[in-house]
């Protein structure tokens, strides 16, 4: 017997979690500043919701984990958290609209597994649906800049239109049938390269003239401007190209978003605007969050009778952690405790002014082993713990308790109250 985690799945010691709790905080003060508020949705969904034709795809249905429950139903680990938002939304068809979510939580994925991706990971998503609007797709960028500033990240966010994506293909003389394949295919042009591309595109039956002409449309590169004005040459007449210009309308100096005509985005829902954003410093090779708008899968969960236009962007909490633990100098924090008392033969006292810390908010922990002062303060070194407060005999006789800096070793005799205020 191994005792170990399945393959891609880890275990988080405290240092770890910590960091990732975190972000997690910071990340859900930033959704809620911008009014979106909480759901919470079951890891576990029916088989059929997420194999739908217009959930995630062909792609990433490879990497699902099934299941089947007692009764022999089937069911599958969530990929991710949209399709279950839009499974949501369809059991409820008349909640108010606009409906500003975040979601943060575990999905699951047989895939490889890579520097930064593991088969069981956490995305933090934030959506909005029920808004056409281009400015809704705007104000998900400026969450995201927001986002990275507080982390103290330099990032580009790349954007792109799969309406566009669409148009382009049209224009190369991909057929209409095989072009959502071949944006997924597109999508890997970081991973495989131009040449596996136009292979695996060739592959799925568009002609070799087809392929080459739709990649070096897609090959643009430049100022967004300059690329939005040659693209939109080669389609004049498309909506990606006039939604674009309009959300950029609404990022004015904003060097840090760019237009990328082969961004892709390897999920079959999405409809209009797609971003990613990568961090440029420190550098990293994967997105460290993405997103994009989804106009069609709610209504096509209730078989097209209704609209639900949507948009949104979720964040790696994995890439993100680990480009913080790259950065960050000296060592991981261990634990919450701020102060560690230490009673020297006075285990019910000690227990009294520990609870007195902790009634005043002071995250505290006790001795309750009965440790003499050395070994006591060399755990509290070993986790990093802040501060002591010795409790002994002559403290107690004086009405007071002895307080250690961890770091400078300087001990200060207070009263019980003056330690406190120096805590807190």
């Amino acid at each position: 017997m191994k005792l170990q985690p399945p393959r891609g799945m880890r275990d988080f010691p405290p240092e770890e979690k910590l960091l990732r709790d975190e972000v997690i905080a910071l990340l859900r003060d930033v959704f809620e500043r911008y009014g979106f508020s909480p759901l919470e949705t079951p890891i576990v969904e029916r088989w059929e919701i997420l194999a739908a034709k217009y959930a995630g795809g062909e792609e990433i249905l490879k990497e699902t984990f099934r299941l089947k429950d007692r009764a022999g139903r089937d069911l599958a680990l969530r990929y991710e958290l949209t399709t279950p938002l839009a499974r949501f939304i369809g059991m409820h068809p008349t909640i108010k609209r606009p409906f500003k979510r975040y979601q943060i939580g575990p999905v699951f994925r047989n895939g490889p597994i890579k520097t930064g991706r593991y088969r069981e990971f956490y995305q933090c998503d934030v959506d909005t649906v029920g808004v056409h609007s281009p400015l809704a797709d705007a104000e998900f960028v400026l969450l995201a800049l927001d986002v990275f500033d507080r982390l103290g990240f330099k990032v580009e966010i790349r954007v792109n239109h799969r309406k566009l994506l669409k148009d382009l293909a049209a224009r190369a003389g991909v057929p209409p049938e095989l072009q959502d394949t071949g944006i997924l295919t597109v999508d890997k042009l970081e991973k495989i390269g131009h040449g596996g591309v136009r292979r695996e595109l060739v592959e799925k039956g568009i002609a070799p003239e087809s392929a080459d002409c739709w990649l070096e449309i897609l090959s643009a590169e430049g100022p967004t401007d300059e690329v939005l004005a040659a693209i939109e040459q080669e389609v004049p007449e498309s909506e990606g190209i006039r939604e674009l210009k309009e959300m950029f309308v609404y990022l004015p100096e904003r060097p840090e978003v760019r237009f990328v005509p082969s961004l892709a985005r390897g999920l079959a829902y999405y409809t209009g605007v797609i971003y990613e954003v990568y961090s440029l410093d420190p550098p990293f090779d994967s997105s460290v969050a993405a997103g994009g708008r989804w106009d069609d899968l709610i209504g096509n969960f209730l078989g097209g009778r209704e609209k639900y236009p949507a948009v949104g962007i979720s964040f790696g909490l994995e890439p993100i952690t680990e480009l913080l633990k790259g950065v960050r100098k000296g060592p991981a924090k261990k634990t919450v405790t701020r102060v560690y008392v230490v009673p020297i033969a006075l285990p019910q006292e000690g227990l009294r002014v520990a609870q007195a810390l902790r009634d005043a908010g002071v995250p505290t922990d006790l001795d309750l082993a009965g440790k003499g002062i050395s070994e006591n303060l060399r755990y509290a070194n070993a986790y990093g713990i802040p501060y002591v407060l010795i409790l002994g005999p002559e403290e107690h006789r004086q009405g007071k308790v002895k307080l250690r800096d961890m770091q400078t070793g300087e001990e200060e005799l207070l009263t019980l109250d003056e330690a406190i205020e120096r805590l807190t």
